[in-house]
């Protein structure tokens, strides 16, 4: 099936049209060499119409600066699913495979050298990752486009401040792929 990504934004595949505020597609440069894929917009998300750009959102790009010594400004970011479930819940597998042609489209259009999923949902639907989060995180996948690399969601990291290490060791996992020749 032939994805347009310019009919995104007004995508009624699935139940969560009827909810949504907005689609949120995703935002950054399409030369971007690092794209950050979550799990879903969050209530800022969907009234902002940009990924990342609550509290968790502003902890990872510290971090990714931090690490990676890249910006926000530098990198791709979006989700698995564009549009906000209620209340914050796990997208459902119909929503997960409603959106799956649209991010897949995305990545491929991008072609980053690095992908970073961020949660056990992202690692799932890019990585193919079936084991925990405590047993793929940092650890490089090849991709058709490019290596994947599964951390914790920042959300996770502050709810528990100890995982705010292991996400850093996996950005610098990160680092190290990008500065690769």
């Amino acid at each position: 099936m032939e994805i347009d990504l310019a009919e995104l934004p007004a995508c009624t595949r699935c139940g969560l049209a009827a909810t949504r505020q907005r689609v949120v597609v995703g935002s950054g440069p399409a030369t971007a060499e690092l794209v950050l894929v979550g799990e879903a917009p969050g209530r800022e998300e969907d009234e902002g119409g940009e990924p990342f750009i609550g509290r968790s959102g502003r902890l990872l790009f510290r971090l990714i600066e931090e690490e990676v010594g890249r910006t926000r400004a530098q990198c791709y970011v979006t989700n698995t699913v564009k549009c906000r479930p209620p209340g914050n819940r796990v997208p459902a597998r119909d929503e997960l495979a409603a959106c799956r042609p649209w991010l897949l489209a995305q990545l491929a259009s991008l072609a980053p050298r690095v992908t970073l999923t961020l949660g056990l949902t992202a690692a799932r639907e890019v990585l193919g990752a079936t084991l925990p989060m405590g047993r793929i995180h940092g650890r490089p996948r090849h991709l058709t486009t490019g290596t994947g690399v599964a951390t914790y969601h920042p959300a996770a990291a502050l709810r528990d401040p100890s995982l705010v290490e292991v996400v850093r060791a996996d950005l610098r996992v990160v680092r190290s792929l990008l500065e690769a020749a």
